[in-house]
């Protein structure tokens, strides 16, 4: 009698909860949903994933053609590497690369300045000066690179490339998931540019990279079609003009 009791109880318990309350209130309204209804629902589901999906395709369709090898991409004028985080003050596994990757291009002769853009929104985290410092070490000299300090996106790091900088062609340096974003993002700012995708194995900061990307890329589309002022603009500055003057290359 009393496991009988305590039975009757936990399954009152249960039947009383809740959560067992609003599960049985969903199945009694989706088993009033007809056929049809049941198949319009579905149908909207699936054309809001191809719609969150379309942004995504339209960056790979458009820049494919345009992501290149370190080997293999036309030379210009400026390198830009976009910040990717900064660990105890010094570049990140994954900004190294990036910066790896420049140093190579301009020992290789694809690039005769580097534009370093990142965020210095703190006294405490300045993404491009740590960055200068790291190519500095590897022998590219400080009069070739110039630093943004309001690179705070993507946009804003191609739009102020242009608009304060001056930068009309140029190499794009980033991973994989993010150089295509980058190279719409610098064709709507009007920078004819290519891409180097840094190569990295696909662990775990791969995949949350990639999956953040598909979400970037709707924000992309909205700053490519509307091409919103950066944070912060200021005026025009002529770093790059001095860092290219050696060549007598005004860009």
């Amino acid at each position: 009698m009393r496991r009988a009791g305590a039975r009757f109880e936990r399954v009152r318990w249960v039947a009383t909860a809740p959560w067992y309350r609003l599960r049985r209130r969903l199945r009694r309204v989706f088993r009033r949903r007809t056929r049809r209804e049941q198949r319009r629902l579905f149908q909207i589901c699936v054309l809001l994933c191809v719609l969150a999906l379309l942004p995504a395709t339209w960056l790979q369709l458009s820049t494919e053609d345009r992501v290149r090898t370190v080997a293999d991409v036309p030379a210009a004028p400026v390198g830009v590497v976009f910040g990717a985080g900064l660990w105890n003050g010094s570049p990140s596994p994954y900004l190294a690369h990036r910066l790896d990757t420049a140093v190579r291009l301009y020992r290789d002769g694809k690039i005769r300045a580097l534009l370093v853009t990142g965020d210095n929104s703190r006294h405490d985290y300045d993404e491009p000066d740590a960055m200068r410092a790291y190519l500095v070490k590897r022998g590219v000299p400080e009069r070739r690179i110039v630093r943004d300090y309001a690179g705070f996106d993507t946009w804003d790091s191609c739009s102020r490339a242009r608009r304060i900088f001056g930068v009309h062609r140029a190499v794009l340096v980033s991973q994989g998931f993010h150089i295509q974003r980058a190279l719409a993002l610098c064709d709507a700012a009007g920078i004819d540019a290519y891409g180097v995708a840094v190569a990295e194995p696909h662990d775990v900061t791969w995949s949350y990279g990639a999956l953040r990307e598909i979400l970037a890329a709707n924000k992309a589309a909205l700053d490519a079609t509307f091409r919103p002022d950066p944070e912060f603009l200021g005026p025009r500055e002529r770093g790059i003009e001095e860092a290219l003057a050696a060549d007598g290359d005004p860009r």
